[in-house]
């Protein structure tokens, strides 16, 4: 045994053995950036368990799936699986045994990554902790629970293929156009779908509701999309969650940043930007909105909301929404205002956003547990109505819908 020890010892002390070591760790290193990119963390981790060991619900039109575990448990995980079998999940959405898993896992985004990026994941995954976790059984309605049917869904609206790059755009475009449409599979929440759940092409990051949330249209235009944002706005909503003025990223889109784009270098958040600010305009969803004068003021007879608002946000958001303390509590221009539908107003309420990575005066305090849903609603509208100009209203039996569909 210690011949085999100093045999070891002696092998990585020589250059070969140096290199090879420094091969593996650049493969891990990659791995784990792009595990980041793609956001693995968010979908594979349930609430209170540990990162990467599945479980979390998904609640689609035809039932409940629950993500599997993907830490290297032999057992309960994907610790048996081959370079060969890892890399046909990701690219063609068929498991080890030969079963299609369903659209939920972004395979349709996935397929554009080439081998080695997804042999640099599998290389980052196994590298982690073995976690012994199985999922929750799937709850899928008939016929949606034979996935054979997923075979031809795959021959409708799967294109299976890698990124090529485009000869005739520069190098940022092309690395955005990749991070966008690969490992980051932006268009997943921001494109909508059809009825048989795929996206729809021909409204590509157009926006899209996402369990109760509101993503919005992120394509090139102007009107409704970020056409008009700079790419340093973009950017700095990439990595703090807030474009002053703009956009402030709540639930789902929170998580997104908290988790995958702000470990992301700058020169890709860059090319995100690059990329996004070209893709084709879709003129549909949320205008941009046109903020209210900062001349806006305190009632001078408030109801029950403006009482909410006097208490809970007026002083970190001001009556006329310019924001204080800091410019991610500006109001004035967001869509979030002037949705009358309130979807993300409403979610952000009652949820808030507590990141531990932000700024403490970068944070959002949750209502939900503070405020009755009268109080919520009466809020929800004084702000639709103050701030958006709407004529708008926000019933208690919406709050109470919301917060029963944020328990499942």
């Amino acid at each position: 045994m210690r011949t085999l020890v100093y045999g070891l010892l002696a092998y990585l002390m020589t250059g070969a053995g140096m290199s090879l070591a420094s091969e593996d760790a650049a493969m891990l290193e990659k791995g784990k950036y792009l595990a980041k990119a793609a956001d693995c963390v968010a979908c594979h981790t349930a609430p209170g368990k540990e990162p990467y060991a599945g479980g979390l619900a998904f609640e689609l039109p035809f039932g409940t799936l629950y993500s599997p575990n993907i830490t290297p448990d032999r057992e309960t995980g994907i610790g048996g699986w081959s370079d060969e079998q890892f890399v046909k999940a990701l690219q063609e959405g068929i498991g080890p045994e030969g079963d299609h898993y369903y659209p939920a896992f972004p395979y349709t985004s996935y397929t554009k990554m080439p081998r080695e990026d997804i042999l640099a994941i599998k290389a980052y995954l196994f590298s982690l902790d073995p976690v012994e976790q199985s999922a929750p059984e799937n709850d899928i309605a008939f016929p949606f629970n034979q996935r054979w049917g997923l075979y031809f869904w795959n021959l409708l609206f799967l294109d299976e293929g890698r990124f090529e790059p485009d000869p005739d755009r520069s190098e940022d475009w092309n690395r955005g156009a990749y991070l966008v449409t690969g490992p980051g599979h932006c268009g997943e929440c921001h494109t909508p779908r059809n009825l048989f759940q795929a996206m729809d092409s021909s409204e590509r990051l157009a926006g899209a509701d996402l369990g109760g949330w509101r993503a919005y249209n992120i394509s090139g235009s102007d009107s409704h999309g970020i056409g008009t944002w700079t790419e340093e706005q973009l950017v700095n909503y990439f990595r703090q969650g807030y474009a002053e003025g703009l956009g402030v990223a709540g639930g789902p889109m929170a998580e997104v940043v908290e988790l995958s784009l702000r470990h992301l270098n700058d020169r890709d958040l860059r090319a995100i930007a690059t990329y996004l600010k070209q893709t084709e305009p879709q003129a549909t969803g949320l205008p941009r909105p046109t903020p209210l004068a900062d001349t806006l003021a305190a009632p001078e007879q408030p109801g029950l909301g403006s009482k909410v608002f006097a208490q809970a946000c007026a002083s970190c958001h001001q009556w006329n929404g310019e924001g204080n303390q800091s410019p991610a509590a500006t109001l004035a221009g967001l869509k979030t205002v002037h949705d009358p539908k309130a979807r993300n107003l409403m979610g952000i309420l009652m949820e808030g956003n507590p990141a531990s990575s932000l700024p403490v005066n970068h944070r959002m305090p949750d209502f939900g547990t503070i405020y009755n849903d009268y109080e919520l609603s009466a809020l929800a509208t004084f702000i639709l109505q103050h701030f958006g100009g709407l004529d708008a209203e926000v019933t208690p039996e919406q709050i109470r819908e919301r917060q029963a569909a944020a328990l499942h």
